[in-house]
């Protein structure tokens, strides 16, 4: 099992944390989504899910519902 973190520039609210574990979790290959503190961490199977893959849709997903993904 493989785990990508993406820090936001803000806490999420309710609804938008909801929905990110909602969308992300029902994905395929992906066994865990971990949203607080202004996080989100997706455990998934790099078996079934590449890793840019996770990466990719996971940022795409944070940032249409308004967020901007801190770069490291």
């Amino acid at each position: 099992m493989s785990r990508v973190l993406f820090r936001v520039q803000r806490e999420f609210c309710g609804e938008c944390s909801l929905a990110l574990r909602r969308f992300i979790g029902g994905m395929d290959g992906v066994n865990a989504v971990e949203v607080e503190n202004g996080a989100v961490a997706v455990d998934f199977d790099e078996r079934k899910m590449a890793d840019e893959q996770v990466r990719k849709l996971t940022r795409e997903s944070i940032e249409k519902l308004g967020y901007r993904v801190e770069e490291d």
